[in-house]
């Protein structure tokens, strides 16, 4: 498989490594996540305030769960501002 194909395993992986068999992540397991998995590019989330806006910015059904498709919109920032990040750096 290629670089890009591992990588969209990886991230299904990841997601149900926290979510488990019900496919849904709870807001501590959305914690446990961002604070394992992506604390290189997210700061670590410490605050209930911070994890509270986040949650709510990716509920987008209100169910008070993160489903797999919010959590991909959660991928697509990170990997947005990460891009972003990479292209001003390597103009500079």
């Amino acid at each position: 498989m290629s670089e890009l194909e591992n990588a969209i395993i990886t991230i299904i992986h990841v997601f149900h490594k926290y979510s488990g068999h019900k496919c849904k992540l709870k807001k501590s397991e959305l914690r446990a996540l961002i604070n394992t998995e992506m604390s290189h590019f997210i700061t670590k989330v410490q605050d209930s305030e911070t994890l509270d806006e986040l949650f709510s910015d990716l509920d987008q059904n209100g169910d008070l769960r993160i489903d797999f498709q919010e959590f991909i919109a959660l991928i697509a920032m990170v990997t947005s501002g990460c891009h972003d990040l990479f292209i001003s750096e390597r103009h500079n």
